[in-house]
Order: C-alpha cells, then sequence, then structure tokens
C-alpha cells in the first residue's frame, strides 16, 4: 500500500492520501482525543505524541500537529494508517461509514425569508468552493445567515490556518458578494 502525502496551505497540517475511499460521504473532524473514540484510526492516530487534530474527506486523512517536528511524526502517521487498512478494521467503531454532514445541518440558522439567498450561498459554497478547499485537506461548512453575514464552519486544513482569514475575506467573500448582492460580510464561527 503506498500512501500519499501532500502539504497544505497550514504549515502544521499534511494530507495523507491513502489511495482508497476513507469516508463514503461527507468529512468528518476529531478536534480531540475523546472524539476520536468514534473512530479506531483517529485512536490510533492520536496514539501518535504531537497529533492534535485529524480530519477525513472522501479520499483523504488530514492530520494537525503541535509544534512537533513532521520529520518524526510522518512514519509514526503512515505506519498507523497503513497498519488501519491493512486490518480491514471499520473506520467508524460502529461499522457506519457515515458524516458529521446530518448534524452540521440541524445547527444551522438563518431567516425563514432568506431560503432563497441561503439556497443560492449553499449552492456556491458546495460547487465552488468546497472541492477547492478540500484539495487543500479541509473543509468549509454553512452554519448560518443573518443580517447580510455568512457564517462559516472550517474544518480540517482550513482550522487554525495562518490564511484562512484571507480565503475568506478575500476569495470567499467575494465570490459570495459577486453573486449573491445580500452577502456583506463572510466570518467563521
Amino acid at each position: 500500500m503506498f500512501i500519499q502525502t501532500e502539504a497544505t496551505p497550514n504549515p502544521a497540517t499534511l494530507k495523507f492520501i491513502p489511495g482508497r475511499t476513507v469516508l463514503d460521504s461527507g468529512t468528518m473532524e476529531f478536534a480531540n482525543r475523546e472524539a476520536a473514540t468514534r473512530s479506531p484510526l483517529a485512536e490510533k492516530l492520536f496514539g501518535v505524541p504531537g497529533v492534535t487534530s485529524v480530519f477525513y474527506g472522501s479520499d483523504f486523512v488530514t492530520v494537525t500537529k503541535d509544534d512537533s517536528d513532521w520529520q518524526h511524526l510522518k512514519p509514526a502517521i503512515l505506519g498507523a494508517i497503513m497498519e488501519h487498512y491493512m486490518s480491514g478494521a471499520p473506520l467508524l467503531a460502529d461499522g457506519s461509514a457515515g458524516s458529521d454532514e446530518a448534524t452540521d445541518e440541524a445547527d444551522e440558522f438563518f431567516n425563514e425569508a432568506d431560503a432563497e439567498t441561503v439556497d443560492m450561498i449553499k449552492d456556491l459554497i458546495e460547487t465552488r468552493v468546497r472541492p477547492a478547499v478540500a484539495n487543500d485537506g479541509g473543509d468549509i461548512t454553512f452554519r448560518g445567515f443573518k443580517d447580510g453575514i455568512v457564517y462559516l464552519n472550517m474544518k480540517g486544513s482550513c482550522a487554525g490556518c495562518p490564511s484562512s482569514t484571507a480565503t475568506l475575506q478575500h476569495g470567499i467573500q467575494n465570490l459570495l458578494r459577486h453573486f449573491v448582492p445580500e452577502v456583506v460580510e463572510v466570518r467563521p464561527m
């Protein structure tokens, strides 16, 4: 088994590509060791000293570290991923391959009168923003819309990335404002 690695815009995060499907749909984030109990792979990765966050995309695993050196962490992370896939163990402890997105949608907020605007915003995020962000080992999801402000949740390599503010304000905000005049600003949540 060959696992590719790619750098991300966040120097504290690396993207690991095992060459097979990781998550059937959506994304899943494990922000700490307690959350990782849902996934045998995430538990193994948190067992590597220095790992602070694990994120699953459709065909990649993104790992974020503390101030440890990648030179020491990378072999242990590669070993944990390889061992997991070679064992045939399920990705999630309950045997499912689902995502966190149903929970995300339940937490959305917006005025029902803005439903058409929100649909346009969500469509732009789905078709233009998320694919680009996934290439960088992360994900951005819609959280809410109020008073012209779009609230987004940043996950994976995007969370804590030094360039995430610029991405939000210059990239995503400009895109949404161009296509949806009701959008005044974009903020992280």
